[in-house]
């Protein structure tokens, strides 16, 4: 995950809002195919070498639009140290967190990252929080606790480890979103997304391969196509598609609009896992998602 630069247009262009679209659906539906893909690999090794490989592709791309690739000597620990907050702790923590969540549940707590954004930016930014976002993203916070907590406590607490790492991985997005504000890192939006998901998803793959032993004839033909959609989709098309975007709208029009993400990866869990879609999930969502817009907007 990268920061949100200034768009260079204010005016809404249909050409980038369908490219915010690609990117919402795409970035929603990797949440049900990775809860199957646990099915028939691990966590750690699966999305590791799916970033490896994806950020290569990048590269590529950015190579191929005359983008350079090398880092200023000056940004080059600064680049380490975001990209291991902002992809690494996202990929790893995300992964092990849907061993107990539901594919819909952690698609709902990705939601959160602005919340922890927003108190972040307090003590590192001093960006104040106005009593109206302030409430917002208590609102949002209150949606999670009705969608983890709606089973009751038993459940929950079945659910804790998962809920834990989670957040923890919403807590190191926004750290890392904070900093690279607070040291901003100018590169090449492309060039920055290969070396961000690289260098966040090496260490992730070494680990991975490392305790868990992946068995490549463990694959099934829908594990293969899911780790092609991680690799392609997530991580090439959706990228691509998102910088795309944000050449073209607002900045506050493509924060707004990444809220496609949860309610996509909602919908996909219950059509393609069969998981449940009732009133306490769509309440939850409903929820968290207007708190997050609303202090999005202020």
């Amino acid at each position: 995950m990268t920061v949100v630069p200034k768009a260079r247009h204010a005016r809404i262009s249909p050409l980038g809002l369908a490219f915010l679209a690609v990117t919402s659906v795409g970035w929603g539906l990797n949440f049900p195919i990775m809860k199957h893909l646990l099915t028939e690999w691990p966590p750690l090794s699966s999305r590791g070498l799916c970033g490896i490989v994806g950020a290569a592709a990048l590269a590529l791309i950015a190579l191929a639009r005359r983008q350079r690739l090398d880092v200023p000597p000056d940004m080059r620990l600064r680049l380490v140290l975001v990209s291991w907050l902002t992809i690494g702790s996202w990929v790893a923590f995300m992964g092990l967190a849907l061993l107990w969540l539901s594919a819909s549940e952690a698609a709902v707590l990705g939601i959160s990252i602005p919340v922890w954004v927003a108190f972040l930016a307090w003590p590192i930014l001093g960006e104040r929080l106005s009593l109206v976002r302030a409430v917002s993203l208590l609102v949002a916070l209150a949606g999670i606790v009705v969608l983890i907590g709606g089973n009751g406590i038993e459940a929950s607490l079945e659910k804790l480890p998962g809920l834990l790492l989670a957040l923890a991985g919403a807590v190191c997005v926004a750290l890392g979103t904070v900093l690279t504000k607070h040291f901003p890192l100018k590169m090449p939006p492309l060039s920055l997304a290969a070396w961000q998901i690289g260098i966040g998803c090496v260490p992730i793959a070494i680990v991975g391969l490392a305790i868990e032993h992946p068995q490549i004839l463990a694959l099934s033909t829908i594990g293969w196509a899911s780790m092609i959609y991680m690799t392609l989709i997530q991580f090439c098309l959706c990228y691509v598609c998102w910088f795309a975007a944000l050449e073209r709208l607002p900045a506050a029009t493509a924060s707004i609009g990444t809220l496609l993400v949860p309610v996509v990866g909602v919908l996909a869990a219950a059509a393609m896992l069969h998981e449940p879609l009732g009133l306490r999930e769509l309440v939850a969502l409903a929820v968290t998602l207007g708190g997050v817009a609303v202090a999005l907007r202020f």
